[in-house]
């Protein structure tokens, strides 16, 4: 009875209107140093691999915040959000490298409380139903808030500069924690999904290594390209600030576009042969970034790449909670992506300030793409097979 009781409350939180919310929020701050990097890097002379210390910083906060999730995901979702407040507010008001890697450390500390829980949450909510289509929507609001990112950098920061847009930002976290607080849904409830599915064991080591490896590899996949694109644009390319924001914006509008399109795609296509199909394209697109010097030819790049892209980590994560882990072994294979995400951009403005060169850099997201392909071949037979539910049929 005391299983039930702690699994239901485990279900317990905000309504999906302040998920949503919470998740556009994240995905402005996940983002949020790839379009204003350029100018951090211009007014406090930092090379690019004092630049990637700043994203390490923030990505490191992150993978703390997704191991400690808390067990009742409603409390780390109003904890993830006031830390996120704290954070980013503190951020805003830094002038030099110092503080302002504190600070973000601590607006990660935040955003991996928020990420890791609601994907548990919303995870665990719909575990007998679609939970790959699930996890596709919510993520879809999480890609929204990224695209919104390099629209309002390129509107808000020529005119107002970095630290009112980022502490009114900040302000924003601390409107939807109080929000999801005050309208909660799945209290308690004998009915919902979660009530009736089977209480969370401990998985076989070799599981947890495979997703753990799939999230590591993957944050870093997405951060290199989210935190440097912006950069590499303005570099290689004719674009003024603006225009530099272009290659971004496409690349989270269209991992937006395509994550909205895999909640629908996942009810008819196994999610490993959805997750392969987008690795190797990616592969192949981050090549054909390098040897592009053209704008509109990197915009172009940017948004295949992001439809390559999108599937993974709705489609990962989906398989995931086929395998029903706790929260906390959750929590915590989230969590590595936050540290593959700070360790990998972090080495790329290594190489970058090494050789000269950005583009030489680029060799760290194909070869995440390339380890991530193979490592999507790799089957244990203690894992649940993405085949144990059958596919919906199609009807008339």
């Amino acid at each position: 009875m005391q299983a039930n009781t702690s699994h239901n409350d485990s279900s317990s939180g905000p309504t999906a209107l302040w998920l949503a919310a919470g998740f556009i929020l994240a995905g402005l701050g996940t983002v949020l140093l790839g379009p204003i990097l350029p100018i951090l890097l211009h007014q406090w002379q930092l090379t690019d691999a004092q630049g990637g210390i700043l994203i390490s910083a923030k990505f490191l906060g992150a993978f703390l915040g997704g191991i400690t999730v808390l067990p009742r995901l409603r409390v780390a979702i109003l904890a993830g959000c006031v830390l996120c407040c704290c954070g980013f507010g503190s951020f805003a008001l830094s002038h030099s490298l110092i503080p302002a890697a504190i600070s973000l450390f601590f607006g990660g500390l935040g955003l991996g409380q928020l990420i890791a829980s609601t994907n548990i949450l919303v995870g665990r909510r719909f575990r007998s139903a679609h939970a790959g289509s699930a996890l596709a929507s919510l993520n879809t609001f999480w890609s929204l808030g990224a695209v919104l990112t390099g629209i309002l950098a390129a509107v808000l920061l020529p005119r107002f500069g970095i630290r009112n847009p980022v502490v009114s930002f900040a302000g924003l976290f601390l409107v939807v924690g109080l929000g999801g607080l005050l309208n909660r849904s799945h209290a308690d409830s004998q009915d919902t999904p979660s009530a009736t599915a089977s209480a969370p064991t401990a998985l076989p080591r070799l599981i947890l290594l495979k997703f753990g490896l799939f999230l590591f590899l993957y944050g870093g996949l997405e951060t290199c390209l989210a935190n440097w694109l912006t950069t590499y644009t303005l570099r290689f390319s004719d674009a003024h600030f603006a225009g530099g924001q272009s290659a971004l914006v496409f690349l989270w509008i269209a991992l937006t576009v395509g994550r909205a399109f895999s909640a629908v795609i996942l009810r008819w296509l196994r999610e490993s042969t959805l997750q392969r199909i987008g690795l190797a394209c990616a592969a192949a697109l981050i090549v054909a970034l390098c040897f592009t010097g053209n704008t509109a030819r990197i915009s172009v790049i940017c948004i295949l790449l992001g439809l390559s892209l999108a599937p993974f980590f709705p489609s990962t994560f989906a398989l995931l909670i086929r395998n029903n882990p706790s929260a906390r072994e959750a929590g915590a294979i989230l969590a590595v992506s936050g540290l593959g995400a700070a360790l990998f951009p972090w080495m790329m403005g290594v190489i970058s300030t090494h050789t000269g060169s950005l583009r030489n850099a680029m060799v760290i997201p194909f070869a995440l793409a390339l380890g991530l392909l193979c490592l999507s071949f790799w089957r244990i037979s203690s894992e649940v097979s993405p085949s144990a539910d059958p596919l919906p049929q199609p009807t008339a």
